[in-house]
C-alpha cells in the first residue's frame, strides 16, 4: 500500500495541504501518515525557552487526533490515516521518517505559521524541496485537489538524460491518468527542434505522447508560472538541481508573484 506523508504544524496552510493529500490518497489508493515535529530546543525570539518535552508530545498527539477527525469528517473519505510525533530538527526528522516508510509522496503547505508560533512550513519549505530526495508537493493556500488532468514539467533541455527522473514522472502520469506537458524555456524567439537534447527527451517519453511547449520570457521562471496558470496545469514538476523556479516561489521579494500564482501546487523531483 502506498503512503502519503503529510508534514503539519497545525496552521491553516498545513490543514489545507493535509486535506489535499487525503483527497489524493483516495484517488491513488494510498494511506496517510500525519507527521508533526516538536522542535527542540524551543526558542522565543533569541532566547531558549524551558519546555517540558513530555507535555509537548502529549499536546501534539492531541492536535494530531483532532486533525485526523477533522479530515475524516471534511473529506468523507475512507482513507486510513495514521499519526506520528517526532522530536528534533524538522528536516532531520522528516528525512528519518521517509527512510522508515518510503513514502509515495510527501505533502506540505508552502506557507506556515508566523515566527512567533511554529517555525515549520514557512521557514523550512524552501530548504526541504531542495534537499529531500523523496517526491515532495508543496500546496499553496487555497489550492484544492481535483482530478489531475495536466502535469507540467519545466525543462531547460540541458543534460536531460542525466538529470531527468523518467521513471518517477511516468509513474505519476500513469497513476493519475494525466497528460504530460513538457514546458521548454528559452530566451530565443524560435525553438530549434533539431537540438540533440530535444531528440533525447522525445525518446525518453515517447510512450506517454507528451505535448511540448516552447515559451519565451525574459524572466524564465515567471514564464513557466504564467504558462502553468494560463493552461490549467494541475501540478508543476520542477527539478531542484536544475532550476531557479523554487527561488521565485519561496523568496520573500517575490510576494507579488506568490499571490498571483499561488494556486499551482509544485512537485520537486530529484534524480
Amino acid at each position: 500500500m502506498k503512503t502519503i506523508l503529510v508534514a503539519t504544524d497545525f496552521s491553516p496552510a498545513a490543514f489545507n495541504a493535509a486535506e489535499y493529500a487525503v483527497e489524493m490518497a483516495g484517488m491513488v489508493q494510498a494511506d496517510i501518515m500525519l507527521l508533526h515535529v516538536c522542535q527542540m530546543p524551543v526558542t522565543y525570539g533569541e532566547a531558549p525557552a524551558i519546555v517540558n518535552e513530555g507535555d509537548m508530545i502529549n499536546d501534539a498527539e492531541l492536535e494530531l487526533m483532532k486533525l485526523k477527525e477533522q479530515l475524516q469528517l471534511k473529506t468523507g473519505s475512507n482513507v486510513e490515516i495514521n499519526t506520528d510525533v517526532a522530536v528534533g530538527l524538522f528536516f532531520n526528522e522528516l528525512k528519518r521518517t521517509c527512510e522508515q516508510i518510503s513514502p509515495y509522496i510527501v505533502v506540505m503547505g508552502c506557507q506556515g505559521t508566523s515566527a512567533a508560533d511554529h517555525l515549520l512550513l514557512g521557514s523550512h519549505a524552501g530548504y526541504t524541496v531542495r534537499h529531500l530526495w523523496w517526491p515532495l508537493i508543496t500546496v499553496p493556500p487555497g489550492s484544492k485537489f481535483g482530478a489531475i488532468k495536466k502535469i507540467g514539467l519545466a525543462c531547460d533541455l540541458r543534460n536531460v538524460l542525466e538529470t531527468t527522473p523518467v521513471d518517477e514522472i511516468k509513474l505519476l502520469v500513469h497513476d493519475f491518468n494525466a497528460e504530460l506537458h513538457i514546458i521548454n524555456t528559452g530566451k530565443q524567439n524560435d525553438f530549434n527542434a533539431d537540438l540533440p537534447e530535444f531528440g533525447v527527451l522525445k525518446e525518453m517519453f515517447a510512450g506517454l505522447k507528451p505535448q511540448y511547449h516552447f515559451i519565451t520570457n525574459k524572466d524564465v521562471d515567471e514564464g513557466i508560472m504564467d504558462y502553468a496558470i494560463n493552461n490549467n496545469i494541475d501540478i508543476l514538476l520542477v527539478l531542484p538541481k536544475r532550476h531557479h523556479l523554487l527561488d521565485m516561489l519561496f523568496h520573500k521579494s517575490h510576494s507579488k508573484n506568490l499571490v498571483l500564482h499561488s494556486h499551482v501546487p509544485v512537485m520537486a523531483l530529484h534524480q
